[in-house]
């Protein structure tokens, strides 16, 4: 007789205790000791829907690699162009971490994400307090304010030579020239930057997250 999971009714295989389409747990009952004694060894074992998340582990292994991850995506950081794959390869292997750690050796590509979004929430709040530090470091503990300044006197430079080449209002364009050199504009550019990063970090950890759930799925083996 067939038997089909109960929740999205996909087939599951006599004797496996869990659906491999959406990892319900399934109740398998007969009339024979021996497949009885099997079971009972089966339900002394802990079971766990492989939808849900056991959120002390996953932090277990996030914590560890999404901070690194995190001081490494920051805008003042050597790889920092590397940061985006870098923070999704990051929640991929987190997930194979949490997989490996627990049974049945797999979750569902929403929990996947889900863990995903908690390394990107703690890698990009790392990003963004280390860029912000490090920033306030070079001006003040470094003295490299003259530093900072030039490059941002490039940048508005930039922006107004491309006004002008697009025919822009002179007006308009002096006028977004003194915003952006006053130290109100600057602040707000560069936290509008920041939390672009950080919201840019969070998209791919749980693209990253949800990517890895989605190749270590185990697919239901062939019936014989």
């Amino acid at each position: 007789m067939e038997v089909t999971c109960s929740r999205c009714h996909q087939t599951v295989q006599d004797g496996t205790c869990y659906c491999p389409n959406c990892g319900l747990p399934q109740l398998v009952f007969s009339a024979e000791n021996s497949v009885e004694a099997g079971q009972g060894q089966r339900w002394g074992e802990a079971v766990r829907d492989a939808n849900s998340i056991d959120w002390n582990s996953a932090l277990r292994s996030t914590l560890p690699l999404a901070i690194p991850a995190g001081i490494l995506c920051s805008m003042l950081s050597p790889v920092s162009i590397l940061g985006l794959p870098l923070m999704g390869a990051t929640a991929a292997w987190v997930v194979v971490l949490y997989i490996r750690s627990h049974q049945p050796a797999w979750i569902t590509v929403g929990a996947g994400a889900r863990i995903g979004l908690v390394t990107g929430v703690v890698g990009s709040w790392t990003a963004a307090a280390m860029s912000g530090l490090s920033l306030y470091a070079m001006r003040y503990w470094l003295h490299r304010g003259s530093m900072i300044d030039d490059f941002w006197q490039n940048v508005v430079s930039m922006q107004q030579a491309q006004g002008i080449a697009v025919g822009a209002d002179p007006q308009s364009i002096a006028a977004a020239k003194a915003l952006m050199m006053s130290s109100q504009g600057r602040a707000s550019l560069i936290l509008f930057t920041i939390a672009a990063l950080m919201a840019t970090l969070v998209l791919f950890a749980v693209a990253g997250g949800a990517l890895g759930a989605r190749m270590l799925k185990r697919a239901p083996r062939p019936e014989n």
